[in-house]
């Protein structure tokens, strides 16, 4: 796991040592550098695996070809095996195989490998730069190109450090963000100018200019609503030793690992399958005699899980960390974890896994959690409305009545919710932006992605929706704290057999997550297992912001505030006093996607840090 930077056209080391500098959070432990005439390459190394021998970049044998690299590649000891007959290797690190790798393979090579990375790869024979991004984005990689330079990291603020890109708002995103609550689900960032490598995609640059491919995607998705009860089994069987493949493989480390756990299905999952592993001897040298859990818990009952996190600890026997997140201590905090999202985010919920992976960081180096699950799995109450959707339209009728009733206390909160919450939230976010920035991007501005069944409803939520600002969330509140977050739900073979299974594995007889809900019985407790309540990783967000009503007031009552051409910021104010006297709830996010942008752009813009 590390921080990557650097550039392509230029020849600057000044440059480079800043941007590595600026991201050395990414990787306190070594730092490293390669450049020649046109081309710079840095990395903060935070290390995992070859703790002693994997500086970086490193090299092939005869120098030509150099990577920096960021991630881990879980099934590098079976590619080494495979390489080592015709490649020389000098570490034992995965870095290192992905470079024989490329040798070996070519630019498709990238298939090859299983697990988490955004790399660069320079080889001087073609003088071309390749840099790439893993299927799902669960690391991050940024550029800048103007035509003939190249400026790319892990981060953004790596990229600002060149005086040649400009730090100027992307309009057009900050009106996705506001209207929409859309963030991170295109090419474009917060920065004009400044783009994200989309996941599964490579970019190659030389010089005839710029080129980005696409290497992967999910591939025969399934259209099948049903499969029949004898299949079941066999379907189960297949799930679970993918997932415990998954988990194992994530648990190759030379340092601590540890867990976070959220009292959901999807960690208590993990913990479970890990708590198995350890059973039996695997990684206890990683894990230690007891494994270690890291929770947020409150004392407001509507947001706290403590009870099916006790139930966990209890049935694995594990140790259990426990973090308190409060408004005040998030206000504290704010301007640091935006420095370190460096883009708005859409509400208070990542502030508790920032302090879950603050308080992760005394005691290990690397987590497991358990992103990706909901949209995998269709674990979240609307997607169980597409699956309504897709029995009608295949005239299954019985079935579409049975799984209504059964399903009712799941999902007509959520559409009572929907009907109440749309028409005044919509109403509400015209009065408080300012007239001519909604007319300038109203018609220009589409829903980006196409839902036709619940098929499709779960692949864009993987690709677009939901899971890229998940992701970036996950990513840079751990390396915020200097510790690797790995997520076995997101192994590309797990998502593709997921993909290729009938939609019932998913949701059936009222219940979501079917396949994963068969797969852990006798694993998991009966009562996280049969669990109907979903909170999402929730925090007690309207509370808060009533809590933090002074502070959100001083915020738009400044200079600053008032001149911003987004925003109308008299009735920004008002309706904000009245969501604090109580007059409405539902829309609380609208207040904090207006505090958390204008806090962005004194950070970033008008501050320049």
């Amino acid at each position: 796991m590390c921080g990557i930077a650097g550039y392509y056209g230029l020849n600057n080391k000044n440059l480079l040592e800043k941007m590595c500098k600026v991201i050395r959070h990414r990787g306190p432990d070594d730092e490293g550098y390669y450049t020649c005439s046109k081309i710079g390459l840095c990395n903060r190394r935070l290390s995992i695996i070859d703790v002693k021998g994997g500086h970086q970049p490193i090299h092939n044998e005869d120098g030509t070809i150099w990577i920096t690299y960021n991630g881990e590649i879980y099934n590098y000891k079976e590619l080494s095996r495979e390489l080592e007959k015709r490649h020389n290797f000098y570490t034992n690190s995965d870095t290192e195989v992905i470079v024989h790798c490329y040798e070996e393979y070519g630019e498709e090579f990238v298939n090859k490998l299983n697990g988490m990375f955004a790399f660069a790869i320079w080889d001087s024979n073609k003088e071309e730069l390749l840099i790439y991004r893993d299927r799902f984005g669960i690391k991050p990689l940024y550029y800048y190109y103007n035509g003939e330079k190249l400026f790319f990291g892990s981060e953004i603020k790596a990229i600002l450090q060149s005086e040649e890109v400009e730090r100027t708002p992307n309009d057009k995103v900050i009106y996705e963000f506001l209207v929409h609550g859309w963030h991170d689900h295109t090419e474009e960032t917060f920065f004009k100018g400044v783009k994200r490598l989309m996941p599964a995609h490579y970019l190659k640059v030389n010089s005839k200019g710029l080129k980005i491919r696409k290497y992967w995607e999910i591939k025969k998705l399934n259209q099948k609503i049903e499969s029949k009860e004898e299949k079941d089994k066999e379907l189960t069987e297949k799930f679970y030793n993918l997932f415990l493949d998954s988990v194992k493989k994530r648990l190759i480390s030379e340092v601590p690992v540890g867990t976070c756990l959220s009292g959901g299905m999807d960690s208590s999952s993990i913990v479970c399958i890990i708590n198995k592993l350890l059973r039996k001897g695997i990684s206890k040298e990683v894990i230690g005699e007891k494994q270690k859990t890291f929770s947020a818990v409150y004392k407001e009952k509507e947001a706290d899980e403590t009870p099916y996190i006790e139930e966990v600890i209890k049935f694995t026997n594990s140790e259990k960390n426990f973090t308190h997140p409060n408004a005040e201590e998030l206000w504290k905090e704010l301007d640091k974890i935006i420095w370190y999202q460096e883009e708005p985010f859409g509400s208070t919920s990542i502030y508790a896994q920032w302090c879950v992976m603050k308080e992760a960081s005394k005691k290990v180096k690397v987590v497991l959690d358990g992103q990706g699950g909901d949209e995998l799995l269709a674990g979240y109450t609307h997607y169980y409305i597409y699956f309504l959707k897709d029995l009608l339209k295949q005239k299954r009728i019985i079935q579409f009545i049975k799984n209504f009733f059964l399903g009712l206390d799941l999902f007509y909160k959520d559409i009572l919710h929907h009907l109440l919450n749309k028409r005044k939230e919509k109403k509400l976010i015209q009065e408080m932006l300012n007239k001519e920035f909604i007319k300038k991007y109203k018609g220009e501005v589409k829903t980006p992605w196409k839902i036709k069944n619940l098929t499709t409803y779960l692949l864009n939520s993987l690709t677009q929706i939901s899971i890229p600002h998940l992701l970036r969330y996950e990513d840079k509140n751990a390396m915020a704290h200097s510790i690797e977050s790995r997520v076995p739900f997101l192994d590309h073979r797990l998502v593709e057999y997921v993909f290729n299974t009938p939609e019932n594995q998913k949701i059936r007889n009222g219940w979501t997550k079917y396949i994963l809900r068969k797969a852990m019985k006798g694993e998991i407790p009966e009562k996280v297992r049969k669990r109907r309540s979903k909170l999402g990783f929730a925090t007690p967000e309207v509370k808060w912001l009533r809590e933090l009503s002074k502070e959100i007031i001083e915020t738009f009552e400044t200079e600053t505030f008032k001149q911003r051409k987004y925003f109308n910021q008299e009735k920004v104010t008002k309706n904000f006093e009245e969501f604090v006297k109580g007059k409405f709830t539902l829309q609380h996010s609208i207040f904090w996607r207006v505090v958390i942008l204008e806090k962005w752009l004194n950070l970033f813009i008008d501050e320049k840090k």
